[in-house]
């Protein structure tokens, strides 16, 4: 048997990422997108694969490494999107904006370039006629390229160069994590032809368009939607479209109600998610209606239904998703999140729902056809794969991380719960060091979860199974704000730092009486985003912790709410005050209010590009600390994300993760 030897910290770099699983029309066949790190690169290749359903095998079909975006065309041919030529490349490095589509054979042949769309496209669907309906990123200050001659295309570029030294902001939000300035952008409907090569739009400059589905037989679409300017608001409307008029037509009066997709059960009836928010606010669980496509009439088919319909499963060994719901006949299916898992689920036309997988862990991508069930997850301590489902009982199809329980040590989880009141528990995990030997002292890591609203499991966590595997003990929990278990639970407006601190100690002082290997005195902690708040949190709080290392966090709950992407509709809901109804409680529940009672050696891991959780929140953190004389140390990363753990440059990722260890070998092992 081969020796196992220890999970290394650049191992990340070697797994394998899949996502966007999706069944051909037939069902026979099933595309997905592998990604790995490229180091030299400095970024991810991903390549298109194709599973043939019947034998469970799969072959890789594309190998530039730039594949990520593809539709069916036929059971045979594969669109997808790529800038392949050096030449469009370089165009678009000038300005230019316009997706290349190329279209390949499943069995073999090179790809060949099928079209070309003047847009930054996001979401393409094929019509009839060779005509397709699709969304793409808009705004007005860009003049269309079309139909002009070099000259005039010359100078628009020139004023696009020159344009990049300023921007000038007329709405909020101005900015989005990861998309960068985006005032004045709209995602907005049209229709191309590929006989003449014409673009017709749909909706109006100020329409903002989300995910638009078809009918069966592709003469109408909905789409939710909002018509704005000045201030994105939270709630949408649903809007029809007419494809052989190609009317666009408002389905839904104005009202407090976010629509989060709409299907076509018939081309009378829609099935709907959505919330009103009126209970939990922003995070209120969403339920299920049906719809009158003749008059708007939204019933409600779901009134007990009380849990989040995504994975908020945590995890840094992905890259890449894939649909959020799948119709399949009659059936739409969509992922749920219960106490530590996601599972995959149907609901009919009636509101009945029925779970259709068991096992514990996290479904990040799947596909349906008629009856069939394909799903990539995350399994015990597996990375991901692709495994077909029937009757619950699943089979595994795919082994591309296989190598990683063949070849490297990993930390089972142990549970550890306590009771929080009368009617729930806070459930949490520990990992012991790789190598743990009874009686030994070691130093221990408490890693905090973001969101607060997702939640930690039992899958693979490269960075805890790092740190297990360096000697120390690992542990974290989901504490009230978590999800999994409903609204009420995930309900922390206005407590924030309050009843989820308690939780936190609570099960900390737990871990310690139950596993006295722990040196108390060399226990260090650290998260992400509202682990990162967290954090900064804690060390204001408590001095029970010799190290901390707070990452993309919040320090100040007034300068968050109003120079973030989310921070102008976050801040007042889960803080419940504005600077103008109650400055006082923003301050209070601020990190930043307690820095001058901070004696912890902090770590802030932050990047330039987080407007999630812009920089300004971990300088004023450290610049208070260092002013109150405590040993601190900033470590910001140009051109990153608040995704940075999860999707950053695969060198940055690895230097992050360097920091923090060498952060916590220095105060919690060398002295």
């Amino acid at each position: 048997m081969k020796q196992l030897e220890k999970l290394r910290l650049d191992d990340f770099t070697k797994y394998k990422f899949l996502s966007g699983l999706e069944h051909n029309p037939s069902g026979t066949h099933a595309c997905f997108v592998v990604h790995e790190a490229n180091l030299e690169e400095n970024d991810y290749t991903s390549n298109l694969w194709i599973l043939e359903v019947s034998t469970g095998s799969s072959y890789q079909l594309t190998a530039l490494g730039k594949e990520r975006s593809f539709i069916w065309l036929s059971d045979q041919e594969i669109l997808f999107a790529a800038t392949r030529s050096a030449k469009d490349q370089e165009r678009q490095k000038k300005g230019e904006q316009f997706t290349v589509y190329y279209k390949i054979n499943i069995h073999g042949g090179e790809a060949v370039e099928a079209f070309r769309v003047p847009l930054r496209v996001r979401q393409l669907k094929p019509l009839p006629d060779q005509t397709f309906l699709l969304t793409a990123t808009y705004n007005p200050k860009y003049k269309d390229l079309t139909g002009l001659d070099d000259e005039e295309k010359a100078k628009e570029l020139k004023q696009r160069e020159e344009g990049k030294d300023y921007e000038v902001l007329e709405e909020i939000p101005y900015w989005s994590n990861g998309g960068g300035f985006t005032s004045g952008n709209r995602t907005r409907l049209y229709i191309y032809d590929n006989r003449d090569q014409s673009l017709q739009a749909l909706t109006s400059e100020t329409m903002d368009v989300e995910g638009v589905e078809l009918n069966q037989n592709k003469t109408k679409a909905v789409f939710p939607g909002s018509d704005y300017t000045g201030m994105m608001p939270l709630r949408n409307s649903l809007y029809l479209v007419d494809l052989e008029s190609r009317a666009v037509s408002k389905l839904t009066p104005d009202e407090e109600f976010s629509y989060w997709s709409a299907h076509f059960i018939s081309d009378e009836l829609l099935m709907v998610r959505g919330s009103a928010r009126q209970r939990y606010g922003l995070n209120e669980n969403p339920h299920f209606y049906s719809l009158s496509t003749q008059d708007g009439t939204k019933t409600l088919l779901t009134p007990d239904f009380d849990l989040s319909m995504y994975s908020s499963v945590g995890s840094d060994s992905r890259y890449g998703g894939g649909k959020g719901v799948v119709q399949d006949g009659e059936f739409l299916y969509f992922v749920t999140t219960e106490r530590e898992s996601s599972y995959l689920n149907r609901i009919n036309p009636q509101g009945q729902i029925e779970k259709v997988s068991q096992k514990p862990g996290s479904i990040d991508s799947f596909s349906v056809k008629h009856g069939q069930v394909l799903v990539v997850a995350l399994r015990d301590l597996s990375l991901q794969e692709v495994y077909s489902l029937h009757d619950g009982e699943e089979t595994k199809l795919t082994s591309f991380n296989r190598w990683v329980n063949e070849e490297r040590t990993l930390s089972q989880p142990e549970a550890l719960s306590f009771p929080i009141d009368a009617d729930g528990t806070c459930e949490g995990w520990i990992l012991k060091p790789v190598g743990y030997t009874p009686g030994q002292k070691y130093p221990a890591i408490l890693n905090i979860h973001g969101g607060p609203k997702t939640v930690f499991g039992t899958v693979l966590f490269h960075e805890m199974q790092y740190w297990a595997n360096e000697g120390y003990f690992v542990f974290f929990c989901n504490p009230r704000g978590s999800d999994g278990k409903g609204n009420e639970f995930a309900d922390i407006r206005g407590k924030y730092g309050t009843i989820d601190y308690d939780d936190l100690m609570r099960f900390t002082d737990l871990v310690l009486e139950k596993y006295p290997e722990i040196d108390q005195a060399r226990v260090g902690v650290t998260g992400g985003s509202y682990g990162g708040f967290m954090t900064n949190w804690i060390v204001g709080h408590t001095d029970r912790f010799r190290a901390a290392a707070s990452q993309r966090s919040i320090s100040n709950w007034v300068s968050m709410g109003y120079t973030t992407d989310i921070g102008y509709y976050f801040t007042p809901d889960q803080i419940a005050a504005t600077p103008w109804t109650d400055y006082e409680k923003l301050w209070e529940h601020s990190p930043l209010k307690y820095a001058d009672r901070v004696k912890t050696p902090t770590l802030f891991i932050h990047s330039d590009e987080d407007y999630r959780c812009w920089v300004p929140e971990a300088l004023q953190m450290f610049t208070a600390l260092k002013y109150h004389g405590v040993e601190s140390r900033l470590c910001l990363f140009k051109g990153e994300n608040h995704e940075l753990s999860r999707a950053g440059k695969p060198k940055h990722r690895i230097r992050r993760l360097e920091e923090i260890t060498n952060w916590f070998h220095r105060f919690l092992k060398e002295q």
